[in-house]
């Protein structure tokens, strides 16, 4: 006697298992990639070495006056660009770092600096309110 193969119920299924189980794959992988992007980020030897360091804000803020003000206001009140008083609060230290290192969003110049200059500029940054 000759036992029939999988029902279409039984087939329909299975795809369901495959589909689940590719779901689970898809999202675990994005998670680590997410993970590791967030890492790497951190691992950046010049934000590593400018959050190591204990700022000086008053030094930040001659900094700030020079190259910030001009744009984001003296009080950091935002004038053609975007307001920057409680920006500690919006954003995270690496990201601030990337923003003023790289400039991604134009019209801002990117900023280089000294580690020493940048957890100075940071300590600037936290105080603005």
């Amino acid at each position: 006697m000759i036992e029939p193969t999988s029902t279409a119920a039984e087939q329909q299924e299975s795809g369901r298992g495959l589909i689940t189980a590719l779901v689970v794959l898809a999202a675990s992988a994005c998670a680590v990639l997410l993970i590791w992007v967030i890492n790497g980020a951190q691992q950046d030897p010049y934000v590593r070495a400018s959050l190591e360091l204990q700022g000086d804000p008053d030094h930040g803020g001659q900094l700030f006056r020079i190259n910030c003000a001009g744009c984001h206001g003296l009080a950091g009140q935002g004038l053609l660009a975007p307001k920057l008083a409680g920006i500690s609060e919006r954003m995270r230290d690496p990201a601030l770092i990337h923003q003023i290192v790289s400039g991604d969003t134009p019209p801002m110049p990117s900023f280089q600096m000294e580690p020493a200059s940048m957890a100075d500029l940071l300590s600037h940054l936290h105080k603005l309110s």
